[in-house]
């Protein structure tokens, strides 16, 4: 796969990145104005090891691993009855314009620890669990996991921007993000746009 490796571990949480309440407020507009279908793909980002990032400019989604490369099946989240990883937690999408308005900067968006950056409407109106998007050559379905933020999250983007996620709103609108599973494997790359598939 083409693509860039970050530094080991990417950028670094620093509080002077921090916005404040008035400033996510203030900048919410944008992301407000998100699409509600044909979204680009902005950036693929996945995890080799615990606090390792890698932007990649393509990627391959498979049943068994989500995004190849990632570590998905290996981690310690969500899990079957029997010990195997959870397929409706294999990928995670998060809204770009709310990654880029927490973050300041486009080089921090992998701090979120998200796979697939997308410039759409991931509220549960707009996209509730069972929809389906194509992206590329890969087809993929929302599944009913909630993502929420951790003490992680906080850290890197701050405490405001985590009561912006955890608050009524910020959950119906999933601004944290969402799961999502492979339901037809394939190539995606950044630029691909996501298309409902009805």
């Amino acid at each position: 796969m083409r693509g860039t490796t970050s530094a080991a571990g990417g950028p670094t949480a620093d509080a002077a990145d921090h916005r404040s309440a008035l400033e996510l407020e203030a900048g919410f507009g944008h992301v407000l104005d998100s699409p509600g279908d044909r979204g680009t793909l902005e950036m693929i980002v996945r995890r080799p090891g615990v606090n390792h990032r890698e932007v990649i400019e393509e990627g391959r989604l498979t049943f068994e691993t989500g995004l190849e490369g990632d570590t998905w099946d290996r981690r310690k989240g969500y899990v079957t009855e029997d010990g195997s990883p959870d397929p409706d937690a294999q990928l995670t999408l998060t809204n770009s314009r709310f990654a880029n308005l927490i973050a300041g900067s486009r080089d921090r968006w992998p701090l979120a620890g998200d796979q697939l950056y997308v410039d759409l409407d991931l509220g549960a109106e707009n996209l509730p669990p069972g929809t389906k998007l194509r992206l590329g050559e890969a087809v993929i379905e929302i599944t009913a996991l909630p993502h929420t933020g951790c003490k992680k999250y906080a850290q890197r983007f701050g405490a405001e921007a985590l009561k912006f996620t955890a608050q009524p709103d910020g959950r119906r609108r999933n601004l944290r993000g969402i799961y999502a599973r492979v339901v037809v494997p394939g190539i995606v790359r950044v630029g691909d746009i996501a298309r409902k598939v009805s």
